[in-house]
């Protein structure tokens, strides 16, 4: 009986731990929650197998109307939307016997640097997990150690060398130094990091050689995971997600029409704001103007100049905290009144301390709802403050919840970088402190964003949206009764728009050109109220010409006779007969720094935030138009002198325009 009774009992141990393969497997079985103080590491006892076949659509949870050419044509293929299983070898290598110490590589900017404090901050969210980790027996005794390697960047070179600090070559040269490190040396079963984009590209490429995962939670530029790299696994949403969050709330929610964008000159704000521009087109509203700044600047008053000239109702921003501070009370200063919105990494403690009441109203993106009753939050938050003297905030986090992930798969697949590869692969959903996750095929989180707001120096938070039906519930439910009622939030374009570039040069000597530009303008410049007002127009013994182009022939014609007139012959300004050629005209005013005096009833001319363009009703005698330009140009013969002039409200042979370039109607 006794023998019976062991037989009986092994067995249902096989079937038992059968099925926990299977399901493990097929991914029913929920994933551990991060943090979850009563787990103990299995250490490879039932190592999952690659991931299920599964198709996930449409990719990163893009809406209909925000997918490249939804509205004209269907592809024959999409990628991203299954698995990219790993097919190599190495699976069948057993756990190495004679280690003493479970290595990962931990890759940021943690010595001096731009990012220093978001590197610290995310090495802080690791090491907890993985003291944690240790706390409960490490893995099978053997404890979890981080391997910390700075994120070597131009900064920290730089400090280094001076002003002769290496190019970014040597800088990509260095982040693959460190990456041979980790993998060679150091013997790390993962990578962990890092911030830079840049240096998680070069990491990943040499994963790919090493055939080692490489862990993420701090880098949401798109084009990483879409290598299509099976080692990579990220738990932050990346700009995909978070630009066409914001394009929803801004276009469908909020209602605006023209958005500025300005953003932070390098890797993170480049790579960012591309998939907002696309979002903005494809809803109709192109992106009206976008200015960038450098790393590191303080002053952002020419930049937001240039914005308000532009007319634009709104402003994204792609930045830090510490540069959305800045931004906010300089806008406020200027008397700027736009709503302002941003991108996960301008949102935190550091804004409301830095920018005070300027920071009211502004929204942006975030990953999660740091504001929550969650039980096991509030106890990850008392667990590192008590260990760091600060609390939690997105970087440390997110790397908290990407740590625990990392040791659980590890746990799970056993001391094999291919089997823990497995293990990652087969998250689809995880718990993390920070909330639910949902990750794709491609191993990215795609979880739902949230919107935080500031309000009487609070940040409130609510789930957002991709979702255009959503969206205009929640618009419609905002708005109430009452919608419409009550003063603008702000008023714009009251000072119309201005140039502000360099001065430019005086025309050389000789004869004024004009170009006349339209249908007959050979006709309309032989005349005698033409010819007469170019007689009066003599500036200081100048005489003045007129350079006819006719509208009527081949556009590709016209074009090239308008450049030769405008910068070979130095034609000082333009005179459009009609609204096709005041278009044209416009367009190469803005190449060229020339005014244009446009004969048309046309308004759009001057709605495009050009400050070239000047409108007379169509029907004006082009002669009023040469002695207007006559007027303008007494005193110098220069293009930019006479648009400044033209711009200023003062009256020129009867005539005077508004700063928008529209006449004053009297």
């Amino acid at each position: 009986m006794r023998k019976g009774f062991l037989l009986t009992a092994a067995c249902l141990w096989i079937a038992g731990g059968a099925a926990y393969v299977i399901a493990q497997v097929s991914g029913s079985l929920p994933n551990r929650q991060a943090g979850d103080v009563t787990h103990r590491c299995e250490c490879g006892a039932h190592p999952p197998g690659p991931p299920r076949d599964r198709t996930v659509a449409p990719y990163a949870g893009e809406p209909e109307d925000l997918r490249p050419y939804a509205r004209f044509k269907q592809p024959y293929y999409q990628n991203y939307l299954e698995p990219n299983i790993y097919t190599g070898g190495g699976r069948e290598i057993p756990d190495p016997k004679d280690i003493t110490e479970v290595r990962i590589g931990f890759f940021g900017p943690v010595e001096p640097a731009p990012d220093q404090v978001e590197g610290s901050r995310m090495l802080h969210g690791a090491q907890l997990a993985v003291e944690e980790a240790n706390a409960r027996g490490g893995y099978g005794g053997k404890p979890f150690k981080l391997m910390v390697h700075d994120d070597y960047n131009n900064w920290q070179a730089q400090a280094v060398y001076g002003s002769n600090r290496p190019t970014d070559s040597t800088i990509w040269g260095s982040a693959s130094d460190e990456a041979v490190k980790m993998i060679y040396d150091d013997e790390d079963w993962a990578i962990f990091g890092s911030i830079s984009s840049e240096s998680t590209h070069i990491i990943l490429r040499v994963a790919l050689k090493a055939e080692i995962p490489v862990v993420n939670s701090a880098s949401t530029d798109p084009t990483i995971p879409e290598t299509y790299i099976p080692w990579y696994f990220t738990d932050l949403q990346d700009d995909r997600v978070q630009a066409f969050t914001l394009a929803r709330h801004i276009y469908t929610e909020v209602g605006l029409k023209r958005i500025a964008l300005l953003r932070v000159n390098n890797r993170y704000g480049r790579m960012g704001v591309p998939k907002f521009r696309n979002a903005s087109i494809r809803l109709g509203h192109p992106v009206a103007i976008e200015q960038k700044f450098l790393p590191g600047d303080t002053d952002f008053s020419r930049e937001l100049q240039i914005i308000r000239e532009s007319r634009v109702d709104g402003v994204v921003l792609w930045a830090d905290e510490t540069e959305t501070a800045n931004i906010l009370k300089q806008m406020r200063a200027m008397g700027m009144k736009q709503r302002v919105f941003g991108s996960y990494r301008t949102l935190g403690p550091d804004l409301l301390a830095q920018a005070g009441s300027a920071a009211e109203g502004f929204e942006a993106v975030f990953p999660y709802d740091p504001t929550r009753n969650d039980p096991r939050w509030i106890e990850f938050n008392r667990r590192f403050e008590d260990r760091f003297h600060e609390e939690p905030e997105q970087f440390a986090s997110l790397a908290y919840d990407a740590m625990n992930a990392l040791l659980d798969s590890i746990c799970k697949a056993g001391l094999n970088r291919a089997r823990i590869h497995d293990a990652l692969a087969n998250i689809e959903e995880y718990d993390g402190v920070t909330g639910p996750m949902v990750f794709d095929p491609n191993q990215k989180n795609v979880a739902p964003m949230y919107w935080g707001t500031v309000h009487n120096g609070t940040i409130t938070y609510r789930l957002a949206t991709m979702s255009k039906q959503a969206a205009e519930q929640h618009a419609a439910s905002a708005q109430g009764p009452s919608a419409g009622s009550g003063p603008p939030y702000a008023r714009v374009a009251e000072d119309g728009v201005s140039y502000l570039g360099p001065r430019s040069a005086d025309l050389p000597q000789g004869p004024i050109h004009i170009v006349l530009f339209g249908p007959d303008a050979t006709k309309v410049a032989q005349s005698p109220e033409i010819v007469a007002a170019l007689q009066m127009a003599a500036v200081n013994g100048r005489t003045w010409a007129l350079d006819p182009v006719e509208s009527n022939q081949n556009w590709g014609a016209a074009s090239t006779q308008l450049v030769h007139a405008l910068m070979d012959e130095h034609a000082m300004a333009i005179v459009a007969l009609d609204r096709d050629a005041s278009h044209l005209s416009e367009q190469l005013a803005l190449k060229c720094f020339v005014p244009v005096v446009a004969l048309s009833d046309d308004k759009t001319l001057t709605s495009a935030n050009i400050p070239w363009i000047f409108r007379l009703p169509a029907g004006t005698a082009p002669a009023s138009a040469l002695r207007l330009l006559a007027a303008t140009a007494a005193s110098s013969a220069n293009p930019q002198l006479v648009r400044n002039t033209l711009a200023s409200g003062r009256v020129f042979d009867g005539v005077a325009f508004q700063p928008t370039g529209e006449p004053v109607t009297r």
